[in-house]
């Protein structure tokens, strides 16, 4: 049986800047520099489309500096991706595919947590990780943008959609247009730029972990944030989202 997601009922941003965040993969020292660079106010949301563990080599820190940051000023939204996913399912918490974790970069993640033994890794894994990792959200409704973390099936209706796709779903996704008369912003599938297919997705992996960029959109005013593997510069441009 599928896995469907409730009916819409996100609400309209309210005087606010309205930031999202691509997939960071355990690269700590760029997300740090993002955080800094964005500085959200009370007002302002920040929408994070998961992938935060996996194949960079400080998983935990990333987790830590995400689970500070939710007391920084201003919303946070935390998605969950499919790595998170997996390292649910690894760890015996409900989720897919947990034996693709070791293959998909997990054993990053692990020897973050100082765990070279995957019988303990339950064991050196916070308390608080963990329940910052199981709380996280298959999607987010703010119209008129839907915030996920791969895409939807673009022949599926709304009350239609499920959740592995959420997580899961590539080329079906992007090389078709959808009709749910939304903005789906998505990581997922790296790409060189930026990807803008308005009105139907913007494509946020930018593939920081490979030696690209840690990408992050702020919707209202059409800034786009990007900073490179291996900097400390967090560089600002202008985006055509109108």
């Amino acid at each position: 049986m599928k896995r469907r997601p409730e009916g819409p009922k996100g609400d309209q941003l309210d005087d606010g800047r309205l930031f999202v965040i691509g997939d960071i993969h355990g690269c700590a020292t760029e997300l740090a520099a993002m955080l800094k660079a964005i500085s959200p106010a009370a007002r302002d949301v920040v929408v994070f489309v998961g992938d935060y563990v996996d194949r960079g080599p400080s998983a935990r820190d990333v987790v830590q500096q995400l689970i500070e940051f939710r007391d920084a000023p201003g919303e946070k939204v935390f998605l969950k991706g499919n790595h998170e996913d997996m390292m649910l399912s690894f760890l015996g918490f409900p989720g897919r595919y947990g034996d693709c974790f070791l293959l998909n970069g997990g054993f990053s993640t692990l020897q973050s947590y100082d765990s070279q033994d995957v019988r303990e890794a339950v064991e050196r894994i916070p308390p608080a990780h963990l329940e910052f990792i199981r709380s996280l959200r298959p999607y987010e409704l703010r119209p008129p943008y839907l915030f996920v973390h791969a895409g939807i099936r673009p022949s599926r209706a709304w009350e239609q959609q499920d959740e592995e796709d959420m997580l899961w779903i590539r080329q079906e996704f992007i090389l078709e247009p959808h009709n749910l008369g939304y903005t789906v912003v998505f990581g997922h599938t790296p790409m060189k730029a930026v990807m803008l297919n308005l009105p139907h997705k913007i494509g946020l992996d930018t593939g920081l972990v490979y030696g690209g960029k840690l990408s992050c959109i702020e919707l209202v005013e059409g800034l786009l944030y990007q900073i490179s593997r291996g900097s400390r510069e967090v560089r600002v441009g202008r985006l055509a989202l109108g």
